[in-house]
């Protein structure tokens, strides 16, 4: 990871940690969101790595495949398939929502930045790759605060936190969309 890349999470990551402590969130809150947006910082390179290839960023079989390896891992966890396998297809979301914007914002400069790349297969997808075990662990951690009263506004209060950029705290409210599952 690239020392800016490095630091912009640090920061995002301590601005969640702030956020879900201040509003009296439970503690397995904050470590599943460091990884949520630890997930979200990797568009970036994903978007850099399709604008280079030219590739789509719409990749269903790899959204599949992400999707099913989650799902296969959920008993192992305590989670049902159901509740993984929604909570991964917001995560991808998410991610393709920032791509989607970067891509937008660099056809209208008419030029990508001139940053350091990371190889698709070789270096982000063993990075997603890692985070997607940590995530489930963390979805499972959190697990018995889904249906508490307060889990929308501890979520709302974070993903306002989660970054100054408002296309980051966008992707973060579509990652964390289902996560609560109180009704009212």
């Amino acid at each position: 990871m690239t020392s800016r890349l490095t630091l912009c999470l640090a920061l995002t990551c301590s601005l969640l940690a702030t956020a879900a402590c201040a509003n009296d969130a439970p503690p397995t809150l904050a470590p599943l969101l460091q990884s949520i947006s630890e997930r979200l910082a990797l568009a970036d390179q994903v978007a850099l790595s399709k604008w280079d290839s030219h590739k789509a960023v719409e990749d269903r079989p790899r959204e599949q495949q992400v999707i099913a390896g989650a799902t296969a891992q959920a008993a192992a966890y305590h989670l049902s398939e159901e509740t993984v396998a929604q909570f991964f297809a917001a995560q991808i979301e998410a991610n393709k929502l920032v791509q989607y914007a970067r891509l937008s914002n660099w056809h209208l400069q008419g030029q990508a930045p001139d940053t350091p790349r990371q190889d698709l297969a070789g270096q982000i997808r063993p990075q997603l790759d890692q985070l997607q075990k940590r995530l489930l662990q963390q979805l499972a951690d959190f697990s018995p605060q889904r249906s508490n009263r307060q889990c929308p506004q501890w979520l709302a209060q974070a993903s306002k936190a989660s970054s100054s950029d408002p296309l980051q705290q966008l992707a973060m409210v579509r990652a964390t969309a289902e996560l609560c599952v109180f009704k009212g």
